[in-house]
């Protein structure tokens, strides 16, 4: 049976969704955007400084969850501009050491008008 994960370290969900769901072994993490989890807001203005706000958020879930972004073993990224994908890139290496598989995409439009939004698989 699927279990709900949520932890006030991260950005409650914007919509009818979980922060994660834990099954069969695995953690599959919503979608997350760069939002402040103490302010609700998006307050980051760079891919750089969003990317890194993303990859806190995802870190608080993944823990609650008893994993680790270590234990990522797929990621879905998506960006606003291709163009930032070096930017993105570079921050993204410095949380995802154990390089995870990955698809990364361009979108029209994400959730608040943010330029960056990430979700992982990962195993508990």
């Amino acid at each position: 049976m699927a279990e709900k994960v949520y932890t006030k370290s991260a950005p409650d969900a914007i919509g009818p969704y979980s922060q994660a769901v834990k099954v069969g072994g695995l953690v599959f993490t919503s979608g997350q955007i760069a939002i402040v989890p103490e302010s609700g807001n998006v307050e980051a203005t760079t891919i750089e400084e969003q990317t890194h706000q993303v990859c806190k958020n995802l870190k608080a879930v993944l823990e609650e969850a008893g994993s680790s972004l270590d234990k990522a073993v797929k990621t879905v990224c998506f960006l606003k501009n291709m163009s930032d994908f070096a930017a993105f890139n570079g921050i993204y290496g410095q949380y995802f050491t154990s390089k995870p598989a990955r698809s990364c995409v361009a979108v029209k439009e994400l959730p608040k008008d943010v330029l960056v939004e990430v979700e992982v698989v990962a195993e508990l």
